[in-house]
């Protein structure tokens, strides 16, 4: 369960940008499931100003200005998208301090971090992208990231994505997915995709029907116990030899929300899982939640 006595709850990233307005959207939605606050955080690059005097003094007063208008436009997105009846807790924060070590020491206070996939940061300029990717390496907690274009919105009955590869990061991400799809009473899709070298398997003597007998037992391992803490959740299990990114992103086509771990050893190849998370979180058109041990 939740730690409701968390300072920050869900936390979004906000900057006035169309990927901002998204995740600050999903973002509510997600305060108001697992009832959470919701805080809106803009952090604006410090500015080095040369000379000093009143030009240092009018950058100041700019850049306050600016902050301001980005949280109360952050607050008519919020409430643009909220229900009439639902609304979080909802608490603003500026902080002038480099981007992402502000995301990531605040997120050792939250249950999530979301952010949009792209997007302007403040006066920096730097791209948000570059945001998420920093959250996704060092983040305390899990990161949610969310494209503004994301085409045909999923069906709410659709199911809840989960990448599963045997390690640690994948096991924590396993427990979030069964959390996720519970409140939102849907599927859960568990998926096991490895690429290997076909000449090698020949070599060691070993076939694709080994490769699929451990990857039943990898599924059957990290599925039990949470199918029995969440038997409301209904599983369907999908083996797939091919490269883990590529048939995540196939198969977020037709899922709401895709789950993955930050980092493990993803199949034979011993590929880092964390470059399966990173292309998943930048490529699909649904929102990513990567889970960090």
């Amino acid at each position: 369960m939740p730690d409701t006595t968390m300072r920050y709850g869900v936390i979004v990233g906000v900057d006035g940008s169309a990927e901002s307005d998204e995740a600050i959207a999903w973002a509510a939605r997600e305060a108001i499931m697992f009832h959470l606050p919701l805080t809106l955080l803009h952090v604006a690059a410090p500015v080095t100003v040369w000379p000093l005097g009143s030009v240092q003094a009018d950058i100041i007063g700019w850049r306050k200005d600016t902050a301001q208008a980005v949280i109360d436009e952050s607050c008519k997105t919020l409430r643009a998208n909220a229900t009439e009846l639902e609304l979080p807790d909802v608490r603003t924060e500026v902080v002038d301090a480099k981007v992402v070590p502000t995301l990531v020491d605040a997120s050792k206070d939250a249950r999530m971090v979301v952010v949009g996939s792209v997007g302007m940061g403040a006066v920096s300029g730097m791209l948000l992208g570059s945001v998420a990717t920093g959250l996704i390496s060092h983040a305390h907690c899990p990161v949610a990231v969310i494209h503004a274009e994301q085409g045909a919105t999923p069906a709410r009955d659709a199911p809840i994505l989960l990448g599963i590869d045997g390690s640690p990061a994948s096991e924590a991400a396993t427990a979030l997915a069964f959390e996720e799809a519970s409140r939102r009473g849907v599927e859960l899709l568990a998926l096991h995709a490895w690429s290997d070298d076909n000449g090698l398997l020949a070599i060691l003597g070993r076939g694709w029907e080994d490769r699929e007998t451990q990857g039943h037992e990898v599924l059957a391992e990290r599925l039990a116990g949470w199918q029995e803490r969440y038997p409301d959740v209904r599983v369907e299990r999908r083996l797939v030899p091919d490269a883990p990114a590529r048939c995540l992103l196939d198969e977020s086509e037709h899922a709401q929300l895709v789950v993955v771990g930050s980092h493990g050893r993803g199949g034979f190849s011993g590929m880092l899982l964390g470059s399966v998370s990173s292309a998943v979180a930048h490529a699909a058109k649904v929102p990513v939640i990567v889970v960090r041990t």
